[in-house]
């Protein structure tokens, strides 16, 4: 899958929760929110459109695009525990401090569960299941 291909596919299912993702479209996906963060706060800084006397503080673009990427980044992290045949509950490990980061980062680095499992089809076979008679 491309970085354009999987950037597209999280933000055209903007609030699925169902089904799977792929590592590669989890991963694409927290590398391009990171960059748009990354943007974001510099725009701030250079516009001066920081919310509190703290330079360290969120400025208007960065809250915008927080608030933006919120929910396909809680969908594509909820589908990609389904890859792994889990509940998308388990995104609230992540509150545990340290060890919740550290098992979640396990999960989504984890390859998916190979064929269908309960949430769905395996997204890997997705291009060969859409083409009748190939092998």
């Amino acid at each position: 899958m491309s970085p354009l291909d999987a950037i597209k596919s999280v933000l055209s299912q903007y609030a699925g929760f169902r089904g799977r993702a792929r590592r590669s479209e989890y991963w694409w996906f927290a590398l391009f929110s990171s960059l748009v963060g990354f943007v974001a706060g510099i725009l701030d800084g250079a516009l001066g459109t920081k919310l509190g006397s703290d330079p360290n503080s969120t400025g208007v673009i960065g809250l915008i695009v927080t608030l933006a990427l919120l929910l396909p980044s809680l969908a594509v992290s909820v589908r990609r525990l389904h890859d792994t045949d889990r509940s998308g509950w388990w995104l609230l490990i992540g509150l545990v401090p340290l060890v919740g980061f550290i098992v979640l980062l396990v999960f989504f680095v984890k390859d998916g569960t190979q064929g269908s499992n309960r949430f769905g089809a395996d997204p890997k076979d997705a291009p060969h299941a859409a083409a009748p008679g190939v092998a």
